[in-house]
């Protein structure tokens, strides 16, 4: 049978795609990576089980957790359609992708992939922003700042925003950070200590400063 990835969108449930709204009432069962998807999708599920996945970057942790999560996914997927639900879009900086490479071990369970709202959309809408012919950077702020210094740059996951702060500023940059956009919570900010708490769902908007005549 088949196993949807189907990307929730920035965090607002009814920002969930029609297509993937239908897969989610559809689906047996339902596996969330977390308390934020699980939430999402769970106006549309009839059942949801939550994958617990461990926050650090030892690789072999890491694998351990995602071959425990096919084991627990494969079985259930060979007989009967079920999702795994992301946050955002299931190919854009996502849990699904490590899944996805465990389920080798599962060959019989057919994988297609539901696209949402990236955060690469989300976040032009929520901060006002004009994605145009200047190449746009996008990468995970542990990666820090391009070398090729791009006109615009989108770091994801600033977890430490003084230190992106400072760097963005030292490389020419003017920035504006977005927290939590289209949740509950959403904060939009250019002072980084007004979102110098630690939080995953941080992420940091820069231009080169006089860039197009608009800085």
């Amino acid at each position: 049978m088949t196993l949807y990835g189907i990307g929730l969108g920035p965090g607002e449930p009814e920002l969930v795609t029609v297509r993937g709204k239908r897969l989610l009432e559809e689906a047996s069962v339902v596996y969330a990576p977390g308390e934020l998807a699980e939430r999402l999708a769970r106006p549309y599920a009839a059942a949801i089980e939550e994958l617990e996945f461990p926050m650090t970057e030892d690789e072999t942790t890491l694998k351990a957790a995602w071959d425990e999560a096919a084991a627990t996914v494969g079985p259930v997927a060979r007989d009967e359609d079920v999702a795994f639900v992301t946050v955002g879009d299931p190919k854009v900086y996502s849990t699904f992708s490590h899944l996805e490479r465990a389920l080798d071990a599962y060959p019989e369970v057919d994988i297609r992939t539901i696209p949402g709202v990236s955060v690469v959309t989300a976040f032009a809408t929520a901060l006002d922003v004009e994605i145009d012919n200047s190449p746009l950077d996008v990468r995970e702020a542990a990666d820090g700042v391009p070398q090729h210094r791009p006109p615009q740059v989108l770091l994801l996951k600033v977890t430490d925003v003084r230190k992106t702060d400072a760097a963005l500023h030292d490389a020419g940059y003017e920035v504006t950070y977005g927290r939590r956009l289209f949740m509950d919570d959403p904060t939009v900010r250019s002072d980084p200590d007004a979102v110098a708490e630690s939080d995953y769902f941080t992420i940091a908007y820069a231009e080169q400063v006089g860039r197009g005549g608009e800085s």
